[in-house]
């Protein structure tokens, strides 16, 4: 009977042996497996920086130094926790976005109801303001922008004389360039400092190395002011009929019946590409500026032209933009500052925009920016807004230094001829303009063939 126990003992050991061994190897290893799976949850939930969001990494990213540097996130459900705009506007991207809403990309091209109606339904969806917590906290005029900022059907109280702005009668092509100046009731003295000098409308003369300064080398130019309204009770004097008296005598003024206020600049913006869409159609360019700003005129026409004449000049024309471009930039959360934006209203990087005061783009832009502003909702800084816009377009602003929004560095401005070599340049009085461009016309012949500020020798913000 024991030998017998013992043969038995010595075939169980045999066949279960082995038997425990696997099992506790696939114990060992479910174990490691499931360690590993755990610190790389753990590592895509709190992401690299330690804050905690909602994305998964791939095992051995982090420690891949061939490969292109790892994004913050990778598929973000709720980006930017919970600021107001990104989360209004995330409800409208998602509509257009050919992955999750493969159906609607029909729908791109369909009326500007679709779209309004939309914004309306994002707007009512993600928030209500009543019960926003962050509301009562925000800036007063945060919180005037914020209330309004579904509207946009202003009427307009005064329009231009002529078809797309004032220009000249006698016109013998379709205008080159439309002047569309920001500013308000009260600075009539930019207004004509303006008119008086880099604005006057008509056929503007080039100047250039390739320009003899006739008919040939120049192009019309047409004139328009964007204004809102002031409250009269807040000016003390209701300006309205003298803004009626100044449009009668130089037909320029387009004026709509909202308020003139900073944070309302926006609104120009989308008002104004609704208006050239309607009545500019044959426009090939467009100067958007405040009214402090001083413009070679006759440097820009030539510049232009030059762009015209480029090959394939068709096809990059309607994406076409310049100025002084700013990347990367974040928001200002000084909170005595114009430019604050509180992180409840916005987080994240502002897209690229060109800003400082004046920006010239296409025709062509105008109205594709017309059409996706209708997708976008409002935003309280009107150059980043544009910069929104742009980036659903798949378009990017070129920066060129003949651009100075920060004023001349340096003692450049001691140049005799440094006016020649800008195209635009920003915070310039009313008697600045009009004495600056007295001294120009003295040195024109003198400074024809200077180049302008260009990328290689001033070097390109980006």
């Amino acid at each position: 009977m024991a030998r017998c126990y013992c043969r038995w003992r010595n075939v169980f050991i045999c066949v279960c042996t082995p038997c425990i061994c696997m099992a506790l190897l696939f114990v060992y290893v479910g174990i490691m497996v499931c360690t590993t799976i755990r610190n790389t949850t753990s590592l895509g939930t709190m992401g690299l920086y330690g804050s905690e969001i909602t994305h998964f990494v791939a095992s051995g990213n982090l420690r891949n130094k061939t490969s292109a540097p790892l994004p913050k996130t990778f598929w973000d459900i709720y980006p930017n926790g919970d600021a107001l705009w990104n989360r209004l506007q995330l409800s409208i991207d998602r509509h257009f976005n050919p992955i999750l809403c493969p159906n609607n990309i029909k729908r791109r091209l369909e009326s500007s109801t679709f779209h309004e109606t939309l914004l309306r339904q994002s707007f009512s969806g993600v928030i209500d303001l009543a019960k926003w917590r962050n509301f009562d906290r925000l800036p007063h005029l945060m919180q005037e922008f914020v209330r309004h900022m579904q509207r946009r059907d202003y009427p307009a109280l005064f329009q231009p004389d002529g078809i797309c702005g004032a220009g000249a009668k006698d016109e013998k092509g379709p205008p080159l360039l439309l002047l569309a100046i920001k500013t308000t009731e009260l600075n009539f003295k930019n207004r004509q400092a303006i008119r008086k000098t880099w604005g006057k409308v008509g056929w503007v003369a080039g100047q250039g190395r390739n320009s003899s300064g006739g008919k040939e080398g120049g192009g019309y130019v047409r004139r328009v002011f964007l204004l809102g309204k002031e409250n009269p009770e807040e000016l003390g004097v209701n300006s309205s009929e003298l803004l009626q008296m100044e449009n009668k005598r130089y037909g320029d003024i387009l004026q709509w019946d909202f308020k003139d206020t900073f944070f309302n600049l926006t609104l120009k913006d989308v008002l104004f590409w609704s208006w050239f869409s309607r009545v500019c159609g044959q426009t090939h360019f467009v100067l958007k500026g405040d009214d402090d700003v001083l413009v070679n005129t006759p440097k820009l026409i030539t510049y232009l032209q030059e762009q015209l004449k480029k090959p394939q000049a068709q096809e990059t024309i309607k994406d076409f933009m310049i100025g002084d471009v700013i990347g990367a930039a974040l928001p200002n959360r000084v909170n005595n500052s114009k430019y604050f934006v509180p992180d409840s209203f916005y987080k994240g990087f502002y897209p690229s925009y060109a800003g400082g005061g004046g920006v010239v783009y296409s025709g062509l832009l105008t109205k594709r920016l017309h059409i996706m502003s209708k997708r976008v909702h409002l935003f309280p800084i009107d150059d980043v807004y544009v910069g929104m816009c742009m980036v659903r377009l798949n378009a990017q602003p070129i920066h060129h230094p003949a651009f100075l929004t920060f004023d001349f560095p340096g003692k450049e401005e001691e140049n005799v001829c440094s006016y020649h070599r800008v195209l635009l340049v920003h915070k310039r009085s009313p008697s600045q303009i009009v004495q600056l461009w007295a001294d120009m016309e003295k040195t024109q012949t003198q400074c024809w063939n200077v180049p302008l500020r260009d990328p290689v020798t001033n070097g390109n913000k980006l």
